[in-house]
């Protein structure tokens, strides 16, 4: 039975499988001289704000690109980075050094939570069901949006993203339909895995979104002039709703998940959607293995 493989650490128990990366992290918070610096409550801070021409450029660049990319490959056991990742993934061509030092806030938060553990539990259905949100204009030096996903099979969380828009948005309904675009493209791929795997997913899928405007866009069929530009995106999401692949629902936005992906968030918020996506906190210091 495996235990660990290239970083990741697997635990399994009757409850579920447990999967962390603390290894991984003791290894950054060793190399970057962070193992007993004071642990920051969340990835990024609230109000932040880089640029890309601001502050000195770094002598040595490879320090910051190195570090964003361990960063990247962590990601895959905690979407609770997913934001602040892609955020400081931008400026990887001329790192500053107000860049590291946001960079340094991260490896911060992860010395206070390299316990943290992504829980799959066994008593769960196969039920596919999503979140899709977006920041309309978040990016201060380009005013693209942000769109983000995260995807669960039962109640474990399978897929999530941290995407920015190619284009520029002009309303903020725009970059809402655009990320339920492309989560309902995310949501028909997992269904072809899951059925290459003989997992017959149950139809059609929830899609979560907290922007009415974007939910009234999927229903109507008529295009008026101020859509027209988002003509494939609307036929795309409306053909897999009339196809009975999914179905849109409107949560309110203290319950979207997705919200993790797309902005910083206050500590309560930060880790109450966290856990809401399978991360458990602390929990190797209670059960130690």
């Amino acid at each position: 039975m495996i235990k660990y493989f290239i970083g990741l650490e697997i635990t399994r128990s009757d409850e579920g499988i447990y999967i962390n990366q603390r290894k991984y992290i003791m290894d950054i918070l060793t190399d970057t001289g962070m193992e007993k610096a004071k642990s920051a409550p969340f990835p990024l801070p609230r109000g932040l704000h880089l640029t890309i021409d601001e502050g000195e450029i770094l002598p040595e660049p490879e320090v910051y690109r190195t570090l964003i990319g361990r960063m990247l490959y962590l990601n895959i056991t905690r979407p609770d980075l997913s934001y602040a990742v892609q955020h400081l993934s931008q400026f990887l061509s001329t790192p500053r050094q107000p860049h590291l030092q946001a960079a340094m806030h991260v490896v911060r938060y992860l010395q206070g939570t390299a316990d943290t553990v992504l829980f799959y539990p066994a008593d769960t259905d196969l039920q596919l069901r999503a979140f899709c949100d977006a920041d309309w204009g978040s990016c201060r030096f380009t005013c693209k949006s942000l769109i983000g996903h995260c995807v669960f099979l039962g109640n474990s969380a399978i897929s999530w993203k941290t995407k920015k828009q190619k284009t520029v948005s002009k309303s903020s309904a725009e970059p809402e339909y655009r990320s339920m675009s492309y989560t309902a493209g995310e949501i028909v791929w997992l269904i072809g895995i899951l059925r290459d795997f003989q997992v017959n997913v149950p139809l059609p899928v929830q899609l979560n979104c907290d922007n009415k405007a974007a939910q009234h866009i999927a229903a109507n069929p008529v295009f008026h002039e101020r859509i027209k530009h988002l003509n494939i995106d609307c036929h795309y999401v409306r053909v897999k709703i009339q196809e009975g692949v999914l179905y849109t629902t409107y949560v309110k936005s203290g319950m979207q998940i997705a919200d993790l992906m797309t902005k910083p968030l206050g500590q309560d918020q930060h880790f109450f959607l966290s856990s809401k996506l399978g991360l458990l906190f602390d929990i190797l210091k209670a059960n130690p293995t």
